[in-house]
């Protein structure tokens, strides 16, 4: 086995998170590694009412989950090599809490994530996801922000 068996790589089905994922797929080429696809479903908040405060409540769309094992195997099909072994994973929660108990469960040895460059009040107001997992994640964590450099990655597997 190598020093970087599995890699768990968030996607958010942004243009960055597949980017990231093709740059992640030439990791797990060159390490030999499994790769772990994670998409994590924000729970609705709803307003506070007087005697309950605020309430998270799983979305009411039962498909949500269904298209995002769908949209995960398309591009599990369509940008990651056959001869990598692929595995989705879908949670309901805060992101980054996700990711990072995921890794945990998982034995993640990295995670690759994208950044989405958010700055000024935008940042403030939702910091970022990236930067959470970073400082909370229990192993190494490559944030790949546009433009990404280094390995090529122009092939596609379907």
């Amino acid at each position: 086995m190598g020093m970087i068996d599995k890699i768990l790589v968030p996607i958010d089905f942004s243009d960055y998170s597949k980017n990231a994922l093709k740059y992640a797929v030439q990791f797990a080429k060159h390490f030999n590694s499994s790769m772990y696809l994670i998409y994590v479903i924000e729970p609705i908040i709803y307003p506070a009412d007087f005697s309950m405060g605020q309430v998270a409540i799983p979305s009411m769309d039962t498909n949500i989950q269904s298209r995002a094992e769908e949209e995960l195997n398309n591009l599990a099909k369509n940008y990651v090599d056959p001869s990598i072994k692929v595995e989705i994973i879908i949670k309901t929660g805060k992101p980054f809490v996700e990711i990072n108990e995921t890794a945990k469960e998982k034995d993640i040895d990295l995670i690759i994530i994208a950044t989405h460059g958010h700055t000024g009040v935008e940042h403030l107001l939702f910091g970022s996801t990236a930067e959470k997992v970073v400082r909370k994640a229990p192993c190494p964590v490559l944030t790949l922000r546009e433009p990404i450099k280094g390995f090529k990655f122009n092939q596609n597997f379907s």
